[in-house]
């Protein structure tokens, strides 16, 4: 029984660098696709930094065909001020493929680190080492691309858990209203 490969892209938000990640996965082995960024200048207003990521995702979307999509979730930090704007592009991240209808799911820093290197307190040179070894064809210019990529690898392990089939199940009927 020959399995489809189904096509995935993480993304990690950032208002002035959201990193993205396309991966294929046909249930055991997992294949690059493409990875980038994408940029807003720091000196425009919010509304115009914000329309700027999601033209930029949208054009990544539209390139590389993604049947599902992962984001990882806002963590929340000392400056408040900071941690709302990040919600902000996370919401982007996640309203550019569901606008598109692409399921959408979302996943916590610490399991994404624990999925990828298997420590959910891992540091950025681990995580780009090990989406290195999982991905040898992967490039990456990035911390935020390898991040992206991660998410990804992160969903391509975890979209069959019932957590995950349940959030489909939401999505589905919210599209059906």
């Amino acid at each position: 029984m020959k399995t489809t490969a189904i096509r995935i892209i993480g993304i990690d938000p950032g208002l002035r660098r959201t990193g993205w990640g396309v991966i294929e996965s046909d249930g055991v082995r997992l294949s690059y696709v493409a990875s980038g960024m994408v940029q807003s200048v720091n000196t425009d207003p919010l509304a115009l930094r914000l329309s700027d990521l999601y033209r930029g995702l949208i054009s990544v979307l539209n390139a590389h065909k993604p049947q599902e999509a992962a984001v990882e979730e806002t963590f929340v930090n000392e400056n408040a001020k900071a941690t709302l704007k990040l919600g902000q592009a996370r919401g982007i991240a996640m309203l550019a493929p569901a606008m598109q209808h692409i399921k959408v799911a979302e996943y916590t820093p610490n399991l994404i680190k624990k999925t990828v290197v298997g420590s959910g307190h891992a540091e950025k040179k681990q995580i780009q080492m090990m989406v290195q070894m999982l991905l040898p064809k992967a490039r990456f210019e990035s911390a935020d691309e390898a991040d992206a990529l991660a998410i990804a690898i992160c969903h391509a392990n975890h979209r069959s858990s019932p957590q995950a089939l349940i959030l489909a199940q939401r999505i589905a009927l919210a599209d059906a209203r």
